[in-house]
């Protein structure tokens, strides 16, 4: 009994190593989906939407692979990390630590073996790359100072600022949640066999 417990709350070298080779997938399935619209000052607001869409399948064999507790918080470090050091918005950055902070929470409540838990793990974990929008609704003039800092463009900012009605972003919100879910859902098709070897329940 207490050898399952350190079992399941210590992570493995072995652990480790996973997170971190997984971890990178997910980065570049995030550039994938997501670098189209980052690129384009209209369409930057849809890029949670377009990152969320592939790295479903990816997260869910990453818990289903470690299902411990910690893995999914050092995934979200590292996006974190990684969205500072390539000049992103400080929201972006942070709230990548905090979703995968919440993400590993909701995911171990049933010890990392609940399908549709692990789903929800996944969609909060998404909205990590949203809440530099939610600051340039609250603070645009704040969130323009900090990017022209980090090296984007005025000209960038002044055509996002013509294409952001207010209703944006809860459609950015909505959004983003609502294609995580799809993305969940297909992983779990795609990954039913692996679900199942590692004991991972509806």
């Amino acid at each position: 009994m207490g050898n399952h417990k350190t079992e399941q709350i210590g992570l493995s070298v072995k652990d480790l190593v996973t997170t971190g080779i997984f971890s990178a997938i997910f980065f570049v399935f995030t550039l994938v989906g997501g670098v189209f619209f980052a690129v384009n000052p209209v369409l930057t607001f849809y890029m949670p939407m377009g990152s969320a869409l592939l790295c479903g399948p990816v997260y869910l064999l990453l818990v289903a692979k470690v299902h411990k507790r910690w893995s999914t918080t050092i995934l979200g470090i590292i996006m974190g990390i990684i969205w500072f050091v390539t000049g992103m918005h400080w929201a972006f950055s942070l709230s990548y630590i905090v979703m995968g902070i919440v993400a590993d929470f909701v995911a171990g409540i049933a010890g990392y073996q609940n399908r549709f838990l692990n789903a929800v793990s996944y969609m909060l974990l998404s909205l990590g790359s949203v809440f530099t929008y939610v600051m340039y609704f609250m603070d645009p003039e704040g969130w323009a100072g900090t990017m022209l800092k980090n090296g984007t463009e005025q000209s960038y900012i002044d055509k996002m600022n013509d294409a952001a009605p207010s209703w944006l972003l809860a459609v950015i919100l909505l959004g983003t949640l609502a294609v995580a879910a799809f993305s969940a859902w297909a992983g779990g098709k795609l990954l039913k066999k692996q679900f199942e070897k590692a004991g991972i329940t509806k």
